[in-house]
């Protein structure tokens, strides 16, 4: 048992639309859709617009019922970290049964649609996504390994898959090298961030890498993992499947990555409190002690990369630009 343990929720809901919209999680929901959408886009051969645009809504749905489904198994513990207390479980607006009734339902929703307005390779591909999501990831890994983002990190990396499986029926190596790019990104990307959100998990009892090995061992493993991402960040110029416009982007931008990188190795992030912490009040996500802005800025710096990559690639696959 905990000592915090989530609000208690009225036994009449009065949670608003705006509480149902945010179990969604809408911003990690807006960057599946971007990177689904060029999958969709990089696929050779086209659908028309109206299956397009379903099959980009169902995955947009199949993400937002993940996102709930996770809220909904994890809203004592969110309940904890200043970072998600404010969410619809976890502050009590938003009953757990109701966030999973929600999740459920929009899972089964938006499989059905894609598998019957598509194929069901992708159908089957987002059901996957969000069993990976909400079971493996939220129920069994997350408490269990500091190498829990490493695995559960896979969820986030299928959304390219999906769009690329929607329009071909298959889901060759090219798509794959999409999906190995968020991959190996999302670790040097959330151990950033945990970094300088230590305290929040430490106290919520969730083990990652800067919790269970220090902050010195994560600040190595985020290097070592950057050594991986950088060069398959670049690998689809050297494929075909990028142009030259992403080859400049990749090798630039993971040239800056790298440089990140590595001033966060020599850095002493993590080695103390965040500032929110020090001085016990809430704080925005960027808001940081000095020692630990090299973390804040790799983790800010790795968005950009990440969209930055994906924007060459569908900007090179557009009809008219790339060929």
């Amino acid at each position: 048992m905990t000592d915090h343990p989530a609000r208690e929720t009225p036994l009449v809901t009065s949670a608003q639309p705006e509480d149902f919209f945010q179990l969604l999680k809408p911003r990690v929901m807006s960057l599946v859709v971007f990177t689904a959408v060029t999958g969709l886009i990089v696929a050779p051969g086209r659908l028309d617009w109206i299956n397009a645009v379903v099959a980009i809504l169902c995955i947009a749905m199949g993400a937002g019922a993940a996102g709930a489904l996770n809220m909904a198994i994890e809203g004592e513990t969110d309940a904890l970290m200043r970072r998600t207390r404010g969410r619809p479980v976890a502050a009590g607006r938003v009953r757990k049964n109701d966030a999973m009734a929600f999740g459920m339902v929009l899972s089964v929703f938006s499989v059905m649609l894609l598998g019957m307005t598509t194929n069901w390779l992708a159908g089957g591909l987002l059901a996957l996504t969000i069993v990976y999501y909400a079971w493996l990831y939220t129920l069994v890994l997350k408490r269990r390994t500091p190498q829990n983002i490493v695995i559960g990190g896979a969820a986030g990396a299928f959304p390219p898959v999906i769009g690329w499986a929607a329009v071909t029926g298959d889901a060759p190596w090219q798509a794959w090298l999409l999906f190995l790019i968020i991959f190996t990104w999302t670790p040097p990307h959330t151990w950033a961030l945990a970094l300088y959100s230590a305290g929040d998990y430490a106290k919520a009892g969730i083990p990652m890498m800067p919790v269970a090995r220090g902050a010195k061992s994560t600040r190595l493993q985020i290097l070592l993992y950057t050594l991986v991402f950088v060069p398959v960040a670049i690998a689809p110029a050297l494929t075909g499947l990028g142009g030259p416009i992403y080859l400049v982007v990749s090798i630039v931008g993971g040239v800056a990555f790298l440089g990140l990188a590595l001033r966060l190795y020599r850095s002493r992030a993590g080695d103390q409190p965040d500032k929110a912490e020090a001085v016990g009040r809430e704080a925005a996500l960027y808001d940081v002690r000095a020692e630990a802005k090299p973390a804040r800025n790799l983790f800010a710096f790795s968005i950009l990369y990440l969209m930055a990559l994906f924007s060459a690639l569908l900007v090179e696959h557009l009809p008219g630009v790339g060929g």
